[in-house]
């Protein structure tokens, strides 16, 4: 299991096991990791795991998060990699094999309207060295939502991504319901696939061995499934549950 060493000064403070899929990290009570400083925020940042892979994701904080002296937005965290939050650090420590390379992890955010129109070549020159994929060169026989994006934000290049998900398992799809992508469908072909608008709710879907799920990253409100609202945990999706994130409603159904 991974876990994180917090630090400071270089003193060893405690082992934290990362034993929740979604663990919060802030100065405020009610985070999974709290760290009482003023120089970290409220909810400063999120660390989602899934199967033996975790990311890290800053919430909008206001002084930043550092991972191993550099400043991230989003970053997919690999063994010994420090995260320094002010003068607390956390050690990532995962010793067991990945099995996902970074590329597995496509970011695919509902983004404003004014994003959407963007160029691909626009896009793919966006801080962080993200690749942007605008409609422009998704296929164009199957229609895409929500301005598709695939991000590998601070993470080395590395071997080319092996099959996300043992062949028996069904392919599966969402379709937007409401908004302005409306009836546009995107297939769900990576380990995690990230929904939402940053900054005010993202969720994402991972593909496992055995089924595909959802659980809250961001925001105050959790994503809505057939009109229940979700906690902080996985939830396993069936064919055609219907999702509300960030105002925009969309249909999970298994291709055939």
């Amino acid at each position: 299991m991974a876990k994180l060493i917090l630090s400071m000064d270089g003193l060893v403070l405690k082992d934290i096991p990362l034993t929740k899929e979604r663990m919060s990290i802030g100065r405020k009570s009610h985070n999974d990791i709290q760290i009482d400083n003023l120089a970290i925020s409220g909810e400063h940042a999120v660390i989602v795991t899934i199967l033996n892979d975790s990311f890290l994701e800053d919430l909008g904080s206001t002084n930043g998060t550092l991972v191993n002296g550099a400043p991230i937005k989003r970053h997919f965290l690999q063994n010994s990699d420090t995260i320094e939050l002010g003068k607390y650090k956390l050690k990532y420590v995962n010793e067991a094999v990945q099995q996902t390379t970074p590329a597995d992890f496509e970011k695919t955010m509902v983004l404003r309207p004014d994003v959407m129109r963007q160029t691909s070549e626009q896009m793919e020159n966006k801080a962080f060295g993200d690749t942007q994929v605008g409609a422009a060169a998704l296929s164009s026989t199957t229609p895409q939502p929500l301005a598709a994006a695939a991000t590998t934000a601070s993470v080395p290049p590395g071997p080319a991504a092996a099959p996300s998900a043992p062949a028996e398992l069904p392919l599966a799809a969402i379709q937007v319901l409401s908004g302005s992508g409306s009836g546009k469908m995107l297939e769900l072909v990576k380990t995690v696939t990230t929904l939402g608008k940053p900054g005010v709710q993202v969720a994402v879907i991972a593909r496992r061995p055995q089924g595909y799920f959802i659980t809250h990253v961001e925001g105050a409100n959790f994503p809505v499934v057939n009109g229940k609202t979700l906690d902080a945990q996985a939830h396993q999706l069936s064919d055609h549950d219907v999702i509300e994130i960030a105002g925009v409603k969309m249909e999970f159904f298994i291709k055939n």
